[in-house]
């Protein structure tokens, strides 16, 4: 039992983690007037066009996708999303008070683009996601064995579409550059998370094969 309760308070730790970096990337895309993917991504280009919070329209975003991971996913993971979602919020809400990075957009944009995977990456690990395209890219990649690099990826594009009308051009290729590196980070992971399942499986199935 106590065995237990360790495991669950070292994984909400980690989800702490990684809602800070993934925090500190957004505010780094937000400071470069770019968008990142999922609904963090499209809450960031409403914010710009509709001049609202962030932090409003993130929760928002995200209402019908708890939905759909209560129903597909399970009580377990849907709580720890909600409780990424609510901390992310409150982080980004406080960026405020951080100074400004002075990057490059550029730098920004690839320091902000990693981050975010990074972040992301560290929720799966655990049982969590940020809501919106993560919760898909979770049950696609559970279900079907998709890359959720990949269709996140898919789904960002058309993020970057909708935010044309509130950032340059410029801007929104740049943000395309840190999706894929977004996206490359997260595949990264699953292959490497792949890797791994092989080689447990390998001695097993050997051991099978001797028996």
């Amino acid at each position: 039992m106590n065995h237990i309760m360790q495991q669950r308070r070292r994984e909400w730790l980690l989800i702490v983690l990684g809602c800070i970096v993934t925090a500190i990337g957004v505010s780094l895309l937000k400071e470069a007037r770019i968008v990142t993917g999922g609904s963090a991504g499209l809450a960031l280009s409403l914010s710009y066009m509709l001049h609202l919070k962030f932090p409003v329209l993130f929760i928002l975003i995200n209402l019908p996708f708890l939905l759909f991971a209560w129903v597909k996913m399970g009580r377990s993971f849907t709580v720890r999303t909600i409780g990424a979602i609510a901390l992310l919020s409150g982080l980004t809400a406080l960026e405020g008070l951080l100074p400004e990075y002075g990057m490059p957009v550029m730098g920004e944009a690839v320091a902000g683009g990693a981050l975010v995977g990074i972040g992301i990456c560290i929720l799966f690990k655990n049982g969590a996601s940020f809501g919106g395209s993560t919760v898909l890219a979770r049950y696609l990649q559970l279900k079907y064995g998709r890359d959720p690099g990949k269709t996140g990826f898919a789904f960002d594009l058309v993020v970057i579409l909708t935010s044309l009308s509130a950032i340059s051009l410029a801007g929104a290729l740049v943000s395309a550059l840190s999706l894929a590196i977004t996206g490359t980070v997260i595949s990264l992971y699953k292959g490497r998370l792949d890797a791994s399942r092989r080689q447990t499986a390998s001695p097993s199935a050997s051991t099978a094969a001797a028996g």
